[in-house]
């Protein structure tokens, strides 16, 4: 059966000359890049290249980049590296809809008797920024709101964000996980402080992301044990990670608005393509402000589950929600925050494209899904309300 990937925001395919990269560098480097005999020189120069790749990619300085094992490690680094840093503020403002890698290191700093403010969404998933104003008090060490939510894909007016904090002296970090690569990211007109970064979801390999820092910014150490990284993060580098992930982001740079004009003529297609099959569903998400390549769709009446698992049957994946929770039972918090009903949010497919997704590809998912939803309305008894 020929597979049909269509969730691109879970994980991209490793593109065929990062593999190709990094099974070279395995093969002929092995040298620690802390050594400072040629072979461990030679490793560091590889690192330090890929260092280079990733703060061109975002406008920032190669001193700026720090190499972490994921974006979750760079999100719980940014959180509790800044809190460490000011141990006289213990507030933390965070929005409604963050990752899971957010939102779980929030609920353990409450536990540890922080402070942790909320701020709420409207409909489109686009925070209040009104209440973030007032949210945010003396005591708030930090800010963290994702620039691209990984469900419905809004983006947030992080310029407007880092404007207000700025006011207050309060620093803002953002997880562009979902935006890096789709849109295009400068730091220093964004005016973040910390930025995280995950190389999989830019057809690199797992277990590599990094932070932004911001030169002249306070951080403490997350992981201790070493003095890689510049003396910030410990424990020897996944250097061929680093290098495969640099070289993900060079092919990023080289052919990135290609990519984002096909991927989002193809999206646009079977978006069109679904409404005009399937009568009473709703889209999620901001309908301009957007990652074009993510489509979250409501199918109310019935459970996301059912679909997804009717698709995987012939060969199509997708998601109900994001890959660091699916396994739970629990609705999408994010799908909350915009104000579903519970059992509406439980009928929502997540479908994103990638580089590698075909015209072909929207085709079958347009030939295949149609059929599932009548299928699935008539075993239970679905009457569209009007």
């Amino acid at each position: 059966m020929d597979v049909i990937y269509l969730d691109n925001n879970a994980t991209t395919p490793v593109d065929p000359a990062v593999a190709e990269k990094m099974s070279a560098f395995l093969k002929e480097h092995f040298g620690n890049p802390s050594s400072l005999y040629p072979i461990g020189r030679r490793v560091k120069e590889f690192v330090t290249q890929a260092r280079e790749s990733v703060a061109k990619a975002i406008g920032a300085q190669r001193s700026e980049v720090f190499f972490t094992s994921s974006g979750t490690e760079s999100d719980n680094w940014a959180i509790r590296g800044v809190l460490d840093a000011c141990p006289d503020k213990r507030d933390l403002v965070i929005s409604a809809i963050e990752h899971p890698a957010v939102l779980q290191m929030a609920d353990d700093l409450e536990r540890k008797n922080y402070k942790v403010t909320h701020v709420p969404v409207d409909s489109d998933g686009v925070v209040d920024l009104d209440f973030l104003r007032r949210a945010v008090t003396p005591q708030t060490a930090l800010i963290s709101i994702m620039q691209a939510n990984n469900e419905i894909g809004t983006i947030q007016p992080i310029e407007e964000i880092v404007g207000l904090a700025r006011e207050k002296g309060v620093p803002v970090h953002t997880d562009a996980v979902q935006s890096f690569g789709k849109i295009d990211i400068n730091v220093a007109k964004l005016g973040v402080d910390f930025m995280t970064l995950s190389a999989h979801k830019v057809y690199g390999p797992k277990g590599v992301g990094a932070l932004y820092v911001r030169k002249g910014a306070d951080i403490r150490p997350f992981i201790h044990g070493g003095h890689q990284e510049r003396g910030l993060r410990g424990g020897t580098e996944n250097t061929a990670g680093i290098v495969g992930f640099g070289e993900a982001v060079s092919i990023l740079m080289e052919r990135g608005k290609k990519d984002k004009e096909r991927i989002g003529g193809l999206t646009a297609t079977l978006k069109k393509g679904i409404e005009d099959a399937i009568p009473k569903l709703k889209f999620n998400g901001h309908p301009e402000k957007r990652v074009t390549n993510t489509l979250n769709i409501a199918f109310p009446g019935l459970e996301g589950e059912a679909i997804l698992l009717a698709l995987a049957t012939k060969g199509i994946c997708v998601s109900t929600g994001s890959a660091c929770s699916s396994e739970s039972e629990d609705v999408s918090h994010v799908l909350l925050a915009i104000g579903l009903k519970p059992e509406v949010a439980r009928s929502c497919l997540r479908i994103s494209l990638g580089r590698f997704n075909t015209e072909e590809d929207v085709q079958g998912m347009l030939e295949v899904l149609p059929g599932i939803i009548r299928k699935l309305r008539h075993i239970s008894a679905f009457e569209p309300e009007e």
